[in-house]
């Protein structure tokens, strides 16, 4: 089984570097399945029914979100009724959307669970808690399980990945936009990282226009944020696995030429 995680997909300028990078992708690496974090899928900020059935439409498999997943209102009735959109499962039971989510490929099932942190974002349980709850649920139901843990903290993300070890083919961390260095398959066989990237502009501040950003921390004023247009890149990983668990996990960081 080989499966792509697209780390956090940042506006129309992410969109568009996931478009004309993932085909090649795709078809490189002969791809089972594509998963994308598409939480600030829409104008940086969000996602929309419109920006996750363009993600959708290139290939994804699924999607997962993150602590932006409500900002806007228009999307709450599709993330209810589109399987395969996830949204942080330790969020409260009656809020739009669901926590977790089974794909297939080639008779292949993937679960796709979405977690949130609990340190410096809002959730209402404690995601470990959270993903114990899931695994039993899922159990007997799927070959593979991913965890999207989106968190600010390191700590928190590298913790939930030894809690999962052995128990999830990959954790990978998503949130602060900045790719980290410590990919690897840990000793029970689960793929980890603390925190894929984004994709989108890193000419900006994690997204946003660099003067904008900029103004913000030298003003303290409430600054309009635009997402940044100058140098799209796409964060990725790779990871590879067999029935028992990831054997391989490799870090994609690719310039785009839009």
């Amino acid at each position: 089984m080989r499966l792509l995680f697209v780390g956090d997909v940042v506006g129309g300028l992410g969109r568009r570097t996931l478009a004309s990078l993932l085909p090649g992708l795709r078809e490189r690496h002969e791809l089972d399945f594509v998963i994308v974090n598409g939480e600030n899928s829409a104008g940086g900020v969000g996602i929309t029914e419109k920006t996750a059935r363009e993600l959708l439409g290139m290939g994804a498999d699924a999607i997962t979100l993150g602590n932006h997943a409500y900002r806007h209102r228009e999307v709450y009735e599709f993330l209810d009724r589109e399987p395969r959109i996830v949204r942080p499962a330790n969020y409260p039971k009656g809020s739009p959307g669901r926590g977790h989510t089974i794909v297939e490929s080639g008779g292949t099932r993937l679960g796709v669970v979405n977690l949130s942190g609990q340190l410096y974002v809002e959730a209402v349980r404690s995601p470990f808690a959270e993903a114990d709850a899931i695994l039993a649920e899922l159990r007997g139901a799927t070959d593979h399980v991913l965890v999207d843990m989106h968190a600010e903290a390191t700590s928190e993300k590298v913790a939930i990945g030894w809690y999962l070890d052995g128990r999830v083919t990959a954790c990978v961390g998503t949130h602060t936009h900045v790719p980290t260095a410590d990919l690897r398959v840990l000793p029970g066989g689960t793929a980890y990282i603390t925190d894929v990237g984004m994709t989108g502009p890193r000419g900006g501040v994690i997204g946003v226009k660099r003067e904008q950003a900029i103004e913000r921390f030298l003003t303290l004023t409430n600054v309009r944020f635009e997402t940044s247009g100058e140098d799209p890149w796409l964060n990725a990983v790779l990871v590879e696995a067999d029935g028992g668990g990831a054997t391989r996990a490799e870090q994609l960081l690719l310039p785009a030429e839009l």
